[in-house]
């Protein structure tokens, strides 16, 4: 696709001031440039961008989705700029935290209660991933700090440091047949039907496996947002059961009437790691991650 970046400032200042006439002002250029400019980016990708409302232009389909572009990229460019700018001035005080499965944050408040005690001048930004994929954000030098328990093809070329582990439980309302069982087998799982967060959407690239013990046959899937309210009121209504850590699902079981339930006559776990780029850090980064560490240590 020919576009390039005063493409995108067109777009985002055409479509915010509604008119060529004021985008020509917003951008220090002619009105007649800027016509010329839109019909030529109009022609090489071959359908028109804004559609004639009255006396406004108004952002099409197409318009629309280049606008989403737009904002994506531009705002990256303004942040990126903004970064450089403050390491270049060693100004560069701050730790890009994101982490992996982030239903819920009830450990996160003391951990930078404690470290905004030791280092009051950081400032913590809390980061998402595209596709709950930190461990590549990390190597792009995106985030500085992950919380990762998911296996990644690149986790050899990242520091690892072993957190905790926890345990995958079966979510059922508490008069579920399973609800009194001692545990799940795979059997049991089949034909049974499922509430599990969209990252466990089988049709996604790449997918992530199902939290079953190996040869279960589930029947329906269905997948919601990553907010774990929604999926425990789906249990709660009967329309099938979940899949949650113990520590996520344990606050709804009193609340929800739900009862959990082990998978496996072994308990079904996942270890927890702390993430960071290999090689010396900043002082104040090495005391986040220590924070970090201790006190999801003493938790679990």
């Amino acid at each position: 696709m020919d576009v390039d970046l005063r493409d995108l400032e067109l777009l985002e200042a055409t479509a915010a001031a509604g008119s060529l006439t004021a985008a020509a002002e917003r951008l220090y250029v002619s009105q007649p440039a800027l016509s010329q400019r839109l019909t030529r980016l109009e022609d090489r990708l071959g359908m028109r961008l804004f559609d004639r409302q009255g006396r406004r232009l108004v952002p099409n389909a197409a318009g629309r989705r280049m606008l989403v572009a737009a904002h994506h990229i531009l705002g990256e460019l303004e942040s990126a700029t903004r970064d450089l700018r403050e390491i270049r001035d060693g100004r560069d005080r701050r730790v890009r935290f994101t982490a992996q499965c982030s239903t819920t944050f009830p450990w996160l408040p003391p951990v930078l209660r404690a470290f905004r005690a030791r280092e009051p001048d950081i400032d913590v930004r809390i980061a998402t991933t595209p596709d709950d994929a930190p461990i590549p954000a990390l190597l792009a030098d995106q985030v500085d700090v992950a919380l990762v328990t998911k296996p990644d093809v690149q986790m050899d070329r990242v520091t690892l440091t072993r957190l905790f582990d926890d345990e995958m439980v079966a979510v059922v309302p508490a008069g579920h047949p399973w609800a009194d069982r001692a545990h799940l087998t795979a059997r049991d799982f089949d034909g049974a039907d499922l509430v599990l967060y969209d990252f466990y959407d089988q049709k996604r690239i790449p997918s992530m496996p199902l939290p079953l013990p190996a040869g279960a046959r589930p029947g329906r899937i269905t997948t919601m947002p990553v907010v774990t309210d929604l999926v425990i009121e789906m249990v709660a209504g009967g329309q099938g059961v979940t899949v949650l850590p113990n520590w996520v699902a344990a606050p709804y079981t009193a609340s929800h009437g739900l009862a959990m339930v082990r998978i496996g006559a072994q308990p079904l776990t996942r270890t927890w790691f702390c993430a960071t780029r290999p090689g010396p850090h900043p002082p104040h980064l090495d005391t986040f991650v220590e924070e970090l560490v201790t006190r999801l240590r003493a938790r679990a």
